[in-house]
């Protein structure tokens, strides 16, 4: 019994290692596509790593269950499934930036974070890099940099949790109504009817029916990115104030006040600037779009310490958006984007060329 035993050994381990070698075959090249699908279901990079390891799991325990045609279809459906739970069981079903709570302040904040609001993430464009299907096939109905972008992430936050996940495979992925229907569960007309119902709510933030292409910086936008930096850098509220639209929009997340316009925007400055001894800043990219990470210090004996994470939305040569991920939230993101928690006095701050 004994020698039976042992030759029956070595094939069940051969086995185990075929099974093995034929998941992480499959999986492997979709895990930074799953994770991007995950965060835009989500609005979290950090829910989208725990749901992405979720989803790896349950594909790993039900791998002998894959009965062939589309691994990929198949692992999207775990994930989806994962990402709808996920979202049933927690406090807040949708995540917000602070431009989608409340009408734009007039008076100076508080400096209190608003802790008891879901507040959406950015995700480092480094996340983004060698994403197998980054350019969606003919069905899509937005591009990839469009699906990306921090505005479109927080607008379909809002969409109840099923419209999000078809938007997302219809629109996004370019899957067709039958081939969601399978995925999701239903019938074909119910997922054309919830796909009709998350246009017409995204129509609201979107009035020609989709988010507009955002190209790299050109030659004129890194010089403005450079002037950005070096108005942070110097203090200088004049310099930074003449980088932004009119109507240019400032949020900063977790704090819940936000402010509209240039004048508005000066205020604020004015008076936050007061609170610092000066920054530096790290140049970065976030959600397809120009970012920056800003180290700042009280007194001029203190190290630079992590303070926000810059996501800006570029309109020709001026800013039209600016969205601040700042304490607490902002230093919590800087592993995730690479970046130390303090930085070096001979730190460089020089912007790269954008990637295309």
């Amino acid at each position: 019994m004994s020698n039976s035993m042992n030759t029956a050994d070595p094939p069940r381990r051969d086995e185990d290692l075929e099974r093995s070698q034929a998941f992480e075959r499959l999986a492997e090249p979709l895990h930074r596509e799953i994770k991007l699908h995950c965060y835009r279901m989500l609005g979290s990079l950090h829910e989208a790593d725990d749901l992405v390891q979720e989803t790896y799991l349950r594909a790993w325990r039900s791998f002998d269950t894959f009965e062939g045609g589309s691994f990929r279809a198949w692992l999207y459906k775990i994930a989806t499934n994962a990402c709808l739970n996920a979202i049933e069981s927690r406090k807040h079903a949708r995540r917000f930036l602070p431009d989608q709570r409340a009408p734009a302040a007039v008076e100076m904040p508080n400096g209190v974070p608003a802790t008891d609001v879901a507040w959406l993430e950015p995700y480092p464009d480094s996340q983004l890099e060698g994403i197998a299907d980054e350019a969606p096939n003919p069905e899509a109905r937005y591009a990839s940099r469009e699906a990306v972008q921090l505005a479109f992430v927080a607008a379909i936050q809002q969409l109840p949790p099923r419209q999000r996940a078809v938007l997302l495979l219809c629109d996004v992925l370019g899957w067709s109504a039958v081939e969601a229907a399978t995925l999701l569960g239903g019938s074909t007309a119910s997922i054309n009817s919830a796909l009709q119902r998350a246009h017409e709510t995204l129509a609201k933030r979107y009035p020609e029916g989709r988010p507009s292409v955002v190209p790299s910086p050109n030659a004129a936008q890194q010089k403005l990115l450079g002037r950005y930096l070096q108005a942070w850098e110097k203090l200088d509220v004049d310099g930074f104030v003449a980088l932004l639209k009119e109507d240019a929009t400032y949020t900063m997340p977790p704090i819940p006040q936000w402010y509209v316009g240039r004048d508005a925007i000066r205020t604020f400055f004015e008076f936050a600037w007061k609170l610092y001894d000066g920054y530096r800043m790290v140049p970065t990219a976030a959600n397809g779009q120009p970012a920056f990470a800003a180290y700042a210090r009280t007194r001029a004996d203190e190290p630079w310490t992590a303070h926000s994470i810059h996501v800006l939305s570029l309109d020709r040569d001026m800013i039209s958006r600016l969205t601040l991920f700042v304490r607490p939230l902002g230093p919590q993101l800087f592993q995730v984007f690479g970046l130390p928690l303090t930085l070096a006095d001979d730190a460089g701050s020089e912007v790269p060329p954008q990637q295309p």
